[in-house]
């Protein structure tokens, strides 16, 4: 069963609303399907010969096995919740996954926000009123810990930064830089935003992302790959 990958990015790919990557890792190729938002950051930064880590999913049929990678271990928990509820599938559970970000998921269960969770395709009122009962108290055991471990994240007032700063999070995090080198780099991507901010500029989330990079990857000090 595999559970956790770190291997180099081969390709991405999208066929119809389904997001895939092919991972080389010791000379086997994995096609494992993704969340849209990380198959959008790979796209708009052109990544590729990059380390990536995934946790995963592994979910055998008669048929095939398939492979379903996240960039946090959250997200895999939260997918694994999801489809062991009664008439959630796996592809249900990734258009959650892909539409809300894991605070905003628990925003949504803990205000029993039914309307938000039916703006999911394949989600109906009585799915989302089954869906929010079975994980509420779930939701509070597992993420509260791991919630409160990001607090600096989401103590940030401005929600556009506070956005932005989340999925530099992310993507550094499956970029396989640690979560020291990533704590190390936060004031600095807030502080820039803040200068942006002020000099009335748009925010970029790529050259936010390029800058943390090159930050990280010239910083010998902070290199731990």
């Amino acid at each position: 069963m595999i559970s956790w990958i770190n291997g180099e990015l081969v390709e991405y790919w999208q066929n119809n609303q389904k997001f895939f990557v092919l991972i080389n890792c010791h000379g086997l190729g994995y096609e494992i399907q993704i969340l849209e938002p990380f198959f959008l950051k790979l796209k708009k930064n052109q990544i590729s010969n990059k380390n990536i880590i995934l946790w995963i999913k592994h979910i055998k049929k008669e048929d095939s096995d398939l492979l379903f990678g996240f960039t946090s271990k959250d997200q895999k928990k939260f997918f694994i919740e999801i489809i062991n509820i009664r008439g959630i599938g796996s592809q249900i559970g990734m258009g959650i996954l892909n539409k809300f970000s894991i605070s905003e998921l628990n925003d949504a269960i803990n205000t029993q926000n039914k309307k938000l969770i039916c703006t999911v395709p394949g989600i109906g009122q009585k799915m989302s009123e089954r869906l929010i009962l079975e994980l509420k108290s779930k939701f509070k055991k597992e993420f509260q810990i791991n919630n409160e471990k990001s607090k600096d994240i989401f103590q940030i007032k401005d929600n556009e930064i506070k956005k932005i700063v989340e999925d530099l999070n992310l993507t550094l995090s499956s970029l396989n830089y640690t979560k020291n080198q990533i704590k190390s780099i936060l004031p600095l991507i807030i502080k820039e935003t803040d200068d942006f901010k002020k000099k009335e500029k748009n925010i970029s989330f790529e050259n936010l992302l390029k800058l943390a990079m090159n930050h990280l990857d010239n910083d010998s000090s902070n290199i731990g790959r």
